[in-house]
């Protein structure tokens, strides 16, 4: 199963939030709502929001009743903007939306030509994100020798993509070679995507792992007890910072320190060679409830006066990074050199 798929006309994904006690879909047929399940993180991934955004304009063409090219195209470019506002960090978001508006407009034929090539066209990034994780894998693969122990934050596998992952589809691949690994899987606070999401998927995977929490990975890459950190990314600027989940920059810093390998894997539709540094990329706050709950639960953990931050990504600096991994290619330093050759590519 896809954690994003196109079915009976609707576009239908995993809901994230009910991971790991049900497995259940969601099913839109409103454009506008498709928005609203990636503000919510129904789904999430950049990966898998840029696919559910393609599919997000797809649905938009069907709900126009535009007649005319033109008209069309106007409730298209409506709808992108709103697809595309509904999470600022993730560069991919944008850039399905963006690549879907562009072959709409570079379309000849009629109105209901267009609506059917605009479905073609989010259908193709769709396809194409499994084959680019694929060859991620395939790369980074490479990276991991039999007897590693893992750290691994957030979570990239199948359900932060169209299916099969970006990091943890590495380790995956490296499991099916036949490598002993061994996972410790990152908690991630706040939203838990390490304890729910990625153990979740390492069960079915048949891979061995253990929970820790975030503050514990310091611990182990210190005495020894991890080989190699791996991690996705959510943008890559030009010179190689990363944008990823929150408690990321600390993790590639306990790392460093240590003389452990930090990788992050991302397709080259997650890097932005427009951003010269980390420091423009745009970072997303959610509510405090999440820090001050347990969301997942309804529980309260903090006191009924508590304010709370809640910066859902954080900035990496190339600095701390060993390589990074893309369907093209591993890619090592000086990034602001070797980056531009990978996305051409």
């Amino acid at each position: 199963m896809r954690t994003v798929f196109w079915e009976d006309r609707q576009l239908k994904m995993i809901d994230q939030r009910c991971l790991p006690a049900s497995l259940e879909i969601a099913t839109y047929s409103r454009h506008a709502d498709v928005a609203q399940a990636i503000a919510d993180m129904v789904v999430r991934g950049a990966p898998a929001i840029g696919a559910a955004a393609a599919f997000g304009v797809a649905l938009a063409a069907s709900e126009s009743e535009a007649r005319t090219t033109r008209d069309l195209l106007i409730d298209l470019e409506k709808a992108g903007s709103l697809l595309t506002s509904s999470r600022p960090t993730a560069i991919n978001l944008a850039w399905a939306v963006g690549r879907v508006l562009e072959a709409a407009h570079g379309m000849g034929g009629n109105a209901d030509e267009i609506r059917e090539g605009v479905l073609r066209e989010a259908q193709r990034i769709a396809d194409e994100d499994v084959e680019v994780n694929k060859r991620m894998a395939r790369h980074g693969a490479e990276l991991i020798e039999s007897g590693d122990t893992i750290i691994h934050h957030c979570n990239t596998g199948a359900l932060a993509t169209v299916d099969w992952g970006t990091a943890l589809g590495v380790i995956r691949l490296a499991h099916e070679q036949g490598k002993k690994v061994h996972v410790l899987v990152d908690e991630t606070r706040p939203r838990l995507q390490g304890a729910r999401l990625t153990a979740w998927e390492l069960q079915q995977y048949g891979i061995s792992y253990e929970i820790i929490t975030d503050s514990m990975a310091g611990h182990f890459l210190q005495t020894g007890g991890a080989q190699k950190v791996l991690f996705g990314a959510d943008r890559v600027a030009a010179n190689g910072d990363v944008a990823n989940k929150v408690g990321t920059y600390m993790l590639a810093l306990a790392a460093h320190d240590n003389g452990v390998p930090v990788y992050a894997v991302v397709p080259t539709s997650t890097i932005d060679l427009g951003l010269a540094d980390g420091s423009r990329i745009p970072i997303e706050e959610r509510g405090p409830e999440e820090v001050l709950g347990i969301r997942f639960r309804g529980e309260r953990i903090a006191p009924v006066e508590a304010r709370a931050r809640n910066p859902a990504f954080d900035i990496t600096p190339h600095r701390l990074i060993t390589a990074i991994v893309t369907e093209n290619g591993i890619v090592r330093p000086s990034f602001a050199a070797n980056l531009p050759s990978v996305v051409r590519a």
